[in-house]
């Protein structure tokens, strides 16, 4: 089983650069998309459906901001759209598919490149990790995928002492990111078969070399609760997708061994 997670920085956007090809090429069994950027009507859901998705979407209120989706082969039991936070889910930050034996949950966190934004990012995440500790409670094999808008460690970014001062890679935010791993039980995934430098998901527009020399950021994520760790198989970035100025993040399961669970 293939999950992929994408932040497309708008949906519309990706399709004009030909995402329904790559998708068909990918071919994951469950892809969790990020900052679409569109309402449902303003663009082609038959696209996904005649390539065998069931497709879950859940837009922002505000036209043309963030948004998630979740996309599947297999039909979920149950979606669940939002947190149960209006102040959050208006700008459409969760979605969550439930399936037999797992949980999977499409999150984006919010930027602070607008430093106003800060109070709000911190307050969301804090929400966030009480909200998820609740939630494994009844989903213990769950997976988070999204973009967390943080830099965790320091082999996750490019010069990171010149961005030790930028959002993304503050203080606080990777301690929080420290305290949601640990008391929410969560893996990163990529770190578990990844040890190496230099491996990043986000180069950021504003510098036109930044993705052919590889200054990027890391903030992108598959992570799984522990229970589910004995059955990853691969987990990686698709650094040749360029729809986006993220690049997908995948995780390959043993299906079969979750389904035992």
């Amino acid at each position: 089983m293939k999950l992929l997670s994408y932040n497309v920085n708008g949906i519309r956007a990706a399709l004009n650069k030909g995402f329904i090809n790559w998708l068909k090429s990918a071919d994951p069994d469950l892809l969790c998309l990020q900052e679409i950027k569109a309402q449902t009507d303003q663009f082609d859901i038959s696209l996904f459906e005649n390539l065998g998705y069931h497709s879950y979407w859940y837009p922002a209120e505000k036209k043309g901001y963030s948004g998630v989706a979740i996309l599947s082969k297999n039909q979920p039991l149950s979606v669940k759209y939002g947190c149960d936070n209006q102040k959050y889910d208006q700008e459409g930050r969760v979605i969550q598919a439930n399936f037999e034996n797992f949980s999977v949950l499409s999150v984006y966190l919010p930027s602070a490149t607008n430093t106003s934004r800060l109070g709000f990012k911190m307050e969301f995440c804090e929400y966030l990790l009480e909200y998820i500790k609740k939630l494994e409670k009844k989903f213990p094999n769950l997976i988070i995928n999204g973009d967390i808008n943080i830099c965790h460690k320091a082999i996750d970014i490019n010069d990171p002492i010149r961005n030790a001062k930028v959002s993304g890679f503050l203080p606080e935010e990777r301690e929080w990111m420290d305290r949601f791993f640990d008391q929410c039980n969560l893996v990163d995934t990529l770190r578990v078969f990844n040890h190496e430098p230099n491996q990043y998901s986000w180069w950021t527009y504003r510098v036109k070399t930044a993705r052919s020399n590889n200054k990027g950021w890391r903030i992108d994520y598959s992570l799984v609760t522990t229970p589910l760790l004995k059955h990853l198989q691969r987990a990686y970035i698709l650094t040749q997708a360029v729809h986006s100025d993220h690049a997908p993040v995948g995780i390959d399961f043993d299906l079969n061994k979750i389904q035992n669970l």
